[in-house]
């Protein structure tokens, strides 16, 4: 484990926690349901930070562990760190912030969390934290546009129609009544390749997933295999671990 057992997690306000995803997270953004931050602190100063909330649609994802309520479960949506934090702290962080929310907040029995293999990897930090693999599907929500600009499409088919009226002039997107990814698809935005995976971390080990656990070598079967923002597979990557014993 090393320096990693030095590293403190706690509590921090969400505009520290915000700037440090804006500057470090790939996607450059935050997610506004984020309410529960954790800084995670090296030599004095913050190194990385784990952003908990309410998942985008509740009613989609709460019947994924069977009899749980609406306040009994919490998604983990961004995950940042910089360069400065030593191996398997980010396993390390999640573990101390999953043990804070056992000790302070009783009622969350189980975690949710997606890897994006499209832009980013397939879920290495959440396989080596304990989570279950619950699936992997071909990407449909982040688009790019010809510039490479890349957005989620619920931003795009939102109710925020200022936030649709600026894409539209920016990339010349002629919008209709409702909000629809059409208007962008005719001006060259396309899915990204790869695939989303679905993660999910059972604080109440008594609680009962509703939904197949998958082998983690699906990923490789399926070819959603990704690395810091490279297709490369799990085998890949073992093989070259190996290499280096």
């Amino acid at each position: 484990m090393g320096r990693a057992k030095e590293i403190i997690v706690k509590v921090i306000p969400a505009k520290i926690a915000n700037e440090f995803v804006k500057k470090h997270h790939y996607s450059g953004k935050v997610v506004p349901k984020s309410n529960l931050h954790f800084g995670c602190f090296l030599d004095g100063k913050l190194h990385g930070v784990l952003s908990y909330g309410s998942p985008m649609d509740i009613r989609r994802t709460i019947g994924i562990v069977k009899g749980t309520g609406w306040n009994e479960m919490i998604e983990l949506n961004r995950m940042a760190f910089d360069d400065y934090l030593p191996k398997n702290s980010e396993s390390r962080c999640i573990s101390i912030s999953i043990k804070l929310i056992k000790k302070n907040a009783p009622h969350i029995k189980w975690i949710l969390s997606f890897s994006d293999g499209s832009q980013c990897g397939d879920g290495t930090i959440y396989r080596a934290s304990g989570f279950y693999l619950t699936k992997v599907q071909r990407n449909t929500a982040i688009y790019e546009f010809p510039d490479g600009f890349r957005v989620a499409s619920n931003v795009l088919t939102s109710n925020n129609m200022d936030t649709n009226k600026k894409l539209a002039k920016k990339y010349g997107a002629k919008l209709t009544g409702a909000a629809s990814v059409k208007p962008f698809k005719d001006v060259g935005a396309k899915l990204l390749e790869g695939y989303q995976l679905r993660y999910i971390y059972l604080i109440d080990k008594t609680c009962k997933i509703t939904v197949p656990i998958l082998p983690f070598s699906k990923i490789d079967e399926l070819g959603a295999g990704m690395y810091k923002g490279k297709m490369v597979s799990l085998q890949e990557r073992k093989q070259k671990q190996d290499e280096q014993l």
